[in-house]
């Protein structure tokens, strides 16, 4: 934990230091990132990852659309949170997985590098009871009289934990409605993770948007979206070398996959300039050791700016 703080600081302080500060004052809202995730859109299991949303504001200097040429001009300012459960429980109170609520914090950086799109950030995760994740989802079990979530005698203990995340990607406009791009991306601190794959969009929109991408899915989340209005089929897959999780802690005996899948897609429909609407499927593959399938987790954003 103490070398992904140190991590996370640097990264930050690396993604502020190239801005001027007149350019910091001038800073003004160029959009908004939202996602909704639950299985219940999905396979509608109640399992492992069973929901999560996800909100982010994006500032730079005013009329900026598209990625600048440096780091630190766009910041995007990420607060995320997340349930995973066991798929089920023993009468011994045996877990596949466990329990675990977080809420995260992070700062992100997007521009162009050559003809690539990057992105830098770092996050705080805090995790554990004290979130209150745990306590709701039973209370919310309780007032749609659905059985308590499995696995909360598992939960992982208070914790806060920094981690950082890098992206490259190529976008490469192959005709006026199709975008194909590829990705590679690593993570540290939080998950060690590599990983690489492709997202193809189709249609009217979504090619000049400023694109962020989801953590559990890798959905791209439509952060500044362009002018203009019609609907895009975004559709992706990627592939992963895992070599540590915070989530699923060896000294509790659980043992991540060394490699995971993703495959996802979804339709964007840009109703009027300011009111969106996403709905999208991801399958996941099994993601530790003992997990008995994959699950397919479904994502919902409707945005509203004005």
């Amino acid at each position: 934990m103490r070398l992904a703080a140190a991590l996370a600081l640097a990264l930050s302080a690396f993604v502020l230091a190239p801005v001027p500060l007149a350019v910091a004052q001038d800073r003004v809202t160029l959009g908004y990132g939202r996602l909704f995730t639950n299985d219940f859109f999905g396979d509608g299991h109640d399992r492992w990852h069973s929901g999560g949303y996800s909100f982010s504001v994006v500032r730079g200097p005013a009329g900026q659309g598209a990625r600048p040429p440096r780091l630190g001009a766009i910041l995007e300012y990420r607060l995320r949170s997340e349930i995973i459960t066991p798929g089920a429980q023993t009468r011994a109170g045996v877990v596949d997985r466990p329990y675990a609520g977080t809420i995260s914090l992070g700062l992100h950086s997007h521009a162009t590098w050559g003809p690539l799109d990057a992105s830098l950030g770092a996050d705080v995760m805090m995790m554990g009871p004290a979130t209150g994740i745990s306590a709701f989802q039973e209370w919310y079990h309780g007032l749609l009289n659905l059985p308590n979530p499995p696995g909360r005698d598992s939960e992982l203990a208070n914790a806060l934990h920094a981690g950082v995340t890098a992206e490259l990607a190529w976008p490469l406009r192959l005709s006026p409605a199709v975008t194909l791009r590829p990705f590679a991306e690593v993570q540290a601190g939080i998950e060690n993770i590599a990983r690489a794959g492709a997202d193809v969009i189709l249609g009217r929109i979504g090619h000049e948007d400023l694109l962020t991408r989801d953590v559990t899915t890798g959905a791209l989340i439509r952060a500044i979206e362009a002018p203009g209005t019609g609907l895009a089929l975004i559709a992706g897959a990627d592939w992963a070398q895992v070599r540590g999780s915070v989530l699923l802690p060896d000294a509790g005996g659980f043992e991540a996959s060394r490699t995971r899948w993703r495959a996802r897609a979804g339709v964007h429909w840009q109703v009027a300039p300011h009111t969106s609407f996403h709905y999208g499927l991801t399958w996941l593959s099994p993601e530790f050791e003992g997990q008995s399938e994959g699950q397919l987790l479904g994502s919902l954003k409707l945005n509203f700016n004005f």
